[in-house]
């Protein structure tokens, strides 16, 4: 009879093992991504319209947010499983633990096409940056846009003292105040500072001569990520072909576009989808920069890590 026990509380020790050693079970996944209508976000909606999620076996569901604060208010409350930010943010995020992972970038500046422009009213007789010396730039403090600002300037030689801001956190204010004159310059996101030009607002400066600077990014909570590693890749393997698809043919997606109100309606004769960048995540050195200017303004206090926040492995 001992003999018999033993037996089977052996067999019982086995079996506890071995599933303690297989994987995770990999069930259906619903990936929810929380979604300001922001360009940067077409390729995700293409990989949804063409079945490239399904046909990489995950599903996604789009949580439409109207602002960055309510998207941060899921991400923090597990309302969400992935979003569209920015450096600024993640090192807010990650200042006092892993919360959120980068795993790819989503839009970056380049040569070619800007994500953030620095704009003079049409009446403010500012044409180069040096004129923007001591005059107040419409911003919203805190964020990507303000360091976009700053790091740009100083790039051209504006010394920071010599650079003045002034707090309009909501887009839409900033750019009717930059119409009526009442802001002589103010930076605002592509495609809606293109709107800016197009009602009459000057160019000073963008990131095309600088596209270290203007990015966003796609990133995960660290508690997805680490559940279900492969929702991750397959997520990301689908992205990449939607990123390819809108590269091949940028005068496709006109429907998409005004569907998800991705781009002003009285832009979409004229505007050229920008290319977006193939697999890919922010350097140490993009990442160290903003680190430094986020601790430089008092936002985050302690080191964030590199290592910690951005993960390229799941790229396909």
């Amino acid at each position: 009879m001992k003999h018999t026990v033993r037996l089977i509380l052996l067999a019982a020790a086995l079996t506890s093992f071995v599933a303690g050693c297989a994987p995770a079970p990999s069930g259906p996944v619903t990936i929810r991504v929380g979604v300001l209508p922001i360009l940067d976000a077409l390729p995700m909606y293409v990989a949804q319209a063409e079945g490239y999620f399904a046909e990489a076996g995950v599903t996604v569901s789009f949580v439409p947010v109207a602002s960055a604060a309510e998207r941060d208010q899921l991400m923090q409350t597990d309302g969400i499983d992935a979003m569209i930010n920015d450096l600024v943010s993640t090192m807010l995020y990650n200042q006092n633990g892993r919360q959120i992972v980068i795993v790819r970038m989503a839009r970056t500046a380049t040569a070619e096409d800007p994500q953030y422009r620095i704009l003079a009213s049409k009446d403010s007789g500012l044409s180069t940056p040096a004129d923007l010396a001591g005059v107040p730039i419409g911003i919203s403090e805190g964020t990507v846009i303000a360091y976009v600002t700053e790091r740009l300037l100083t790039a051209e030689g504006l010394a920071p003292e010599d650079i003045t801001t002034v707090a309009v956190p909501k887009i839409a204010d900033r750019m009717a105040l930059l119409d009526s004159g009442e802001l002589q310059a103010a930076t605002l996101p592509d495609p809606l500072s293109s709107l800016a030009l197009q009602s009459g607002a000057r160019l000073i400066l963008d990131d095309t001569a600088h596209p270290e600077y203007g990015n966003s990014v796609i990133s995960f909570r660290a508690a997805f990520v680490d559940a279900s590693p492969r929702a991750v890749r397959s997520f990301l393997a689908a992205l990449e072909k939607a990123v390819d698809a809108v590269n091949a043919d940028k005068t496709r997606w006109n429907s998409l576009l005004t569907e998800q109100q991705l781009v002003p309606a009285p832009l979409l004769a004229s505007y050229e989808v920008p290319t977006f960048p193939n697999a890919s995540v922010p350097t140490e050195a993009q990442f160290d920069d903003v680190l430094a200017w986020t601790k430089a303004k008092g936002l985050v206090t302690a080191d964030v890590s590199y290592d910690g926040s951005v993960d390229e492995s799941y790229l396909p």
